[in-house]
């Protein structure tokens, strides 16, 4: 058979088609879109109106924004009317009609129009009638009773509003350091790490004394002064730590203290700076806060709306009230047990305390530290020495571990309008809740230290000044006990949330080489600043006195 002319087999022309070896799409602009504006959009940005019609011109402020995209708005989009029918004009010729007369309209508008102008109503038609001299005196006199309220408007504003003073960083960036990631709070929020584990005992050490149940009936008209309790208090870093060292050999890549883990764990509630060394040796991670640093300190009102201002010669500066609040959590903490005098022995852990020496003089406080094993995934494992304060023992013989800290009133007119005295007998929830509000970030790394230690309860008290203008006395007001998990859901603690935001933090330095890091705390901004530093940074020349290289205190 004969094709005809003309005619033969038709021929297929494939596509271009582009490899991408390093990932999915193409690697370049096709022709036919180069050159071409491109506005970026997010999936969130709500889609606006194309045209209006209905001549609306006032638009409400309150969704002003309601279409805007978060990537801004490009010039080549803007939408420029030009006047080009200037000429053109309607013509209507309709009558327009007069409204009826009304009896009194005159009367009732200058009646609509009093308080509009000068005292006395009338407004600018009040003027009209007085004549030309009597006009622009009193024109003037308006003027200047403006300019006079204006003024104390603003003198008024500004008394209520605090100046605003940027807060100094907790260490001195230097020249040599190099910023490896900034970190915004915005995104930690939405980090999640579920269903980490239950972590798992490695070893216990140290005693515990019994609560005092006696301490449950205080109440505002039987209140009880805090004593002054002589004790040594051991704030060992995690290098320092003679059981860590000994367990970084066979368990665990990962090693911290709860401190430290509560630190990072709630850093998008905190506004004061901080910060904590990393050191990466090999495939292991150690967290370290600074010597000689005031990382141990608890802060007081760092997140109320008008936190205490910077005044070193006060007593309420921000340092003095942490100095103060520290003082009066450790004498709490110690006063509320039973002492090994009054013939209750204490709750021995199987090891002694590692910290304690024979050459310490005084009395060792009461606590009791237990290191535990998570295993967060994928090869990390985490190690971390966490701390009981206290024991209770229950009527059928079964023993509770407890967490014992202390909320400390200031000054009521300064830290909120709320009195203690006055409000905790009746409205100890309304009390409870203005501290959640202004210690935000303290409540959340206390119930974190709590969850992660594994304490059955959490027992509070509430301690005030026994005069406003002395921070060196104070009464124990009242106590409150609860369990840790259900406070952390009382305060909107996710602890998912929590392991996410540490995770992160540990996947970040995995990837790093090895040497000395540091996290840092932005001063004035929610964000995180990850720094590479230099191996020989924040080492001290020569040796201390061992106290100080074990950084303990006394309070």
């Amino acid at each position: 058979m004969t094709m005809p002319e003309g005619s033969g087999p038709s021929h297929f022309k494939a596509p271009p088609i582009q490899d991408n070896p390093d990932g999915w799409g193409p690697r370049d602009m096709p022709d036919q879109f180069k050159d071409m504006p491109y506005q970026p959009f997010s999936k969130g940005d709500r889609l606006g109106k194309i045209s209006d019609w209905t001549g609306a011109a006032i638009l409400d402020k309150k969704y002003k924004d309601k279409y805007q995209s978060q990537f801004g708005s490009l010039s080549q989009y803007a939408y420029y009317h030009e006047e080009d029918e200037s000429s053109f004009h309607l013509v209507d010729t309709a009558r327009i009609q007069k409204p009826p007369y009304q009896r009194g309209r005159f009367r009732q508008n200058l009646r609509n129009m009093r308080g509009r102008g000068m005292r006395g109503g009338g407004g600018q038609f009040h003027f009209q009638m007085l004549g030309k001299g009597k006009m622009q005196q009193g024109l003037r006199k308006g003027q200047t009773a403006n300019r006079g309220f204006r003024k104390q408007q603003g003198m008024r504003n500004n008394r209520n509003q605090a100046p605003v003073k940027n807060r100094d960083a907790s260490v001195t960036v230097r020249a040599d350091w190099s910023i490896i990631e900034e970190i915004d709070f915005a995104r930690f929020s939405k980090l999640s790490l579920p269903n980490v584990k239950d972590p798992a005992d490695l070893t216990c050490c140290g005693a515990l004394e019994y609560y005092d149940k006696t301490y449950d009936r205080v109440k505002v008209k039987n209140e009880k002064p805090l004593q002054r309790i002589e004790r040594i208090f051991h704030t060992v870093t995690t290098t320092d730590d003679p059981v860590i060292r000994k367990l970084s050999k066979n368990e665990g890549n990962v090693y911290a203290t709860d401190t430290i883990l509560a630190t990072i764990m709630c850093c998008t509630r905190s506004n004061y700076p901080w910060d904590i060394v990393i050191e990466k040796v090999g495939d292991k991670l150690f967290f370290d806060k600074r010597d000689n640093t005031e990382f141990d300190l608890l802060t007081v009102n760092e997140t109320a709306s008008e936190p205490p201002q910077e005044d070193p010669t006060g007593v309420n500066s921000p340092r003095n009230l942490a100095l103060e609040a520290t003082f009066i959590n450790n004498n709490f903490s110690q006063q509320v047990l039973k002492t090994a005098e009054k013939g209750d022995p204490r709750y021995k852990f199987p090891e002694p305390n590692p910290f304690a020496s024979e050459e310490e003089e005084g009395e060792i406080a009461s606590v009791g530290y237990r290191y535990r094993k998570w295993d967060l995934g994928d090869g990390i494992v985490l190690v971390a020495r966490c701390e009981h304060d206290g024991v209770l023992k229950m009527p059928n013989g079964d023993v509770l571990f407890l967490t014992i800290k202390a909320l400390n009133e200031w000054d009521p007119k300064l830290s909120g309008g709320v009195d203690w005295r006055q409000k905790l007998d009746t409205q100890r929830g309304g009390v409870l809740a203005h501290e959640l509000r202004n210690n935000a970030c303290k409540l959340a790394k206390w119930t974190v230290q709590a969850l992660l230690a594994g304490s059955d309860q959490m027992r509070f008290g509430y301690v005030s000044r026994v005069h406003v203008k002395d921070p060196s006395k104070h009464v124990i007001l009242d106590t409150q006990h609860c369990k840790p998990q259900e406070f952390a859901v009382q305060i909107n603690l996710n602890m998912d949330n929590a392991w996410g935001i540490l995770r992160c933090i540990i996947d970040l330095c995995m990837k790093q080489k090895d040497g000395k890091y540091l996290i840092m705390k932005d001063p004035n901004k929610p964000l995180i600043r990850l720094f590479a530093i230099p191996d020989n940074t924040f080492e001290s020349e020569g040796e201390e006195a061992d106290e100080d290289e074990m950084g303990m205190k006394t309070w």
